[in-house]
């Protein structure tokens, strides 16, 4: 028993001292605690089609790349985004909690990389893909504000 133990804390400390060479955040700071609140508010609001809790969360300054779509800005975006609730598809989103890395922007924010799935009801059936993202808050006065979006993979 004492030996799985040591045997487990060892691990643990090889996975902390890992995770801090790399710059990664540890998920029980705070800087990882409110980089996953932002990221469940922004989902929230997206698959329950409150395109105004999302605006709150999109900078003006947005800057949106997919690889499929190209780039658009917030205006563009939004328009966009009310178009994909339009189809009324019951489109879901839903993070993959273990691909989640937080990185710390020093003078900035905070850079978000994972996966995340995608379901939507088409042609009678559940059809769900998952997809890589990269995401760049920046906190400001008012908050935290989601700056850059970058979604490949399709």
């Amino acid at each position: 028993m004492a030996q799985g133990v040591a045997r487990l804390s060892l691990a643990l400390t090889c996975f902390a001292f890992t995770q801090a060479v790399s710059g990664q955040v540890l998920k029980t700071d705070e800087l990882y605690l409110e980089i996953l609140e932002m990221d469940r508010a922004l989902f929230e609001a997206f698959n329950n089609r409150n395109l105004q809790k999302q605006e709150t969360i999109f900078a003006q300054d947005i800057e949106f790349f997919h690889d499929q779509g190209g780039m658009s800005r917030y205006d563009e975006l939004i328009e966009n985004t009310k178009r994909l609730f339009a189809q009324n598809n019951e489109l879901k989103r839903t993070l993959v909690p273990s691909s989640l890395e937080i990185y710390p922007i020093k003078g900035y924010g905070a850079l978000q990389v994972g996966e995340h799935t995608f379901c939507h009801v088409g042609n009678g059936r559940n059809d769900c893909g998952t997809f890589k993202f990269v995401h760049v808050w920046q906190q400001r006065s008012d908050g935290w504000k989601l700056t850059r979006v970058i979604s490949y993979g399709h």
